[in-house]
């Protein structure tokens, strides 16, 4: 994506100066906030197509940033964080980061994902809205409905239901499901386990069109799209 535009937000100056180098160089415009509160105004302002996110920002956090443009976007968000826990990979990933890199990081690393972050979001199909049956999934609001009335999923549950409704009642293997929701890299770390568990939530958020996903032995799921 040429000339796209980067918001870096972190507070560490020597590091918003090392990324806007590196990034300027590979051809992008860079825009930084030094806090959660100016780069979330910032965000606003300037509509950048990626989030490059620390989490223990002053005045607001990534987490409370993240969840804040979620509300109303659809950004990728790449964070980027001293924080290793497994916990806390799994929050960002719950409240939609879409990628996650820890501190002290490579460039090399961080400018290869922010190109497949922004080829991903290029490639992503027009804004639809999918049915199958009463559930309504409309892709450019970012809602699920059943019988008109909404569904409240997390980011990840939503791109579960999006990857089923998208293979057309093709089934998906738990490894496809994850490389792509969570892209290549990332679902190598990502035990095939996590797979059953969203497919788990959905099923018990959709209620009585649970029955649609359906479980395909030793390949993973379909949906029912009749």
């Amino acid at each position: 994506m040429p000339e796209a535009k980067i918001l870096v937000v972190e507070d560490e100056k020597s590091i918003v100066k090392v990324l806007k180098y590196n990034l300027e160089k590979a051809g992008y415009q860079v825009i930084a906030a030094y806090d959660g509160e100016t780069g979330l105004s910032c965000f606003r302002e300037v509509k950048p197509d990626l989030v490059i996110l620390d989490i223990m920002l002053p005045q607001k956090d990534g987490f409370d940033f993240c969840k804040a443009v979620r509300q109303s976007s659809r950004t990728p968000i790449l964070m980027l964080t001293a924080r290793k826990d497994e916990l806390d990979r799994v929050l960002g990933f719950e409240i939609g980061a879409d990628d996650y890199v820890t501190k002290p990081f490579s460039v090399r690393e961080v400018l290869a994902r922010v190109k497949a972050i922004l080829r991903r979001a290029v490639d992503e199909p027009a804004a639809l809205v999918i049915r199958a049956g009463p559930l309504v999934v409309d892709l450019e609001r970012y809602e699920a409905k059943v019988k008109g009335r909404s569904v409240p999923l997390s980011p990840k549950e939503f791109e579960f239901l999006k990857c089923l409704l998208q293979a057309d009642g093709r089934a998906l293997s738990r490894d496809e499901l994850l490389e792509k929701v969570w892209g290549r890299d990332r679902s190598m770390e990502i035990d095939a386990n996590t797979a059953d568990q969203y497919i788990a939530r959905l099923r018990g958020k959709l209620e009585d069109e649970a029955e649609r996903i359906v479980t395909v032995k030793n390949v993973g799921y379909r949906i029912r799209t009749d």
